[in-house]
């Protein structure tokens, strides 16, 4: 990856990890309605939309992948632009060639109130026609926010490769 494209990741992540705890920040100093950290409960919440999307996906069911975004969410692929709005990103998965396999794991989730972070990583194969299976690895953040109901649906969510960038 060359230095100003790897610059521009960092920027990005660091950004987007800072708006989601400026908001947590603002949101839990409110006087102490909220709990300084998530429940257990969110954390189950969290956890149960994550792997709701992972079904989803490995059934390319993406319909459902699209139910765990807000209607406002964004989705930030990388080399690509930013594709924003539930129903838009789902017609981004529907473009995504037949999975063979796709494994997700949240290594880190916090946050407070109604805000929270999941940071992970994946690995996935993909079956392109006639291009045989690919395979990739490669990390997540994702900024989740807590719905009235009690589920916690995707607000931003930014992917990439550990491959390096191919020139």
């Amino acid at each position: 990856m060359n230095q100003h494209r790897l610059g521009t990741l960092l920027r990005s992540s660091a950004a987007l990890l800072l708006v989601a705890l400026a908001a947590c920040k603002s949101m839990c100093s409110d006087g102490g309605a909220c709990p300084p950290h998530l429940t257990q409960a969110d954390k189950e919440a969290i956890a149960a939309n994550s792997d709701a999307w992972l079904k989803a996906v490995r059934a390319q069911d993406w319909k459902t992948v699209a139910a765990t975004y807000t209607q406002d969410a964004m989705l930030l692929p990388p080399n690509m632009p930013v594709v924003s709005g539930r129903d838009a990103i789902q017609a981004f998965f529907t473009q995504f060639p037949p999975i063979v396999s796709m494994e997700v794991a949240d290594v880190e989730v916090d946050g407070c109130c109604t805000v929270a972070y999941v940071r992970g990583t994946y690995s996935m194969a993909i079956a392109p026609p006639g291009a045989g299976t690919l395979r990739e690895t490669g990390k997540y953040i994702e900024i989740r926010r807590k719905e009235a109901d009690g589920r916690w649906l995707k607000l931003r969510d930014m992917f990439s490769s550990d491959e390096p960038a191919a020139h």
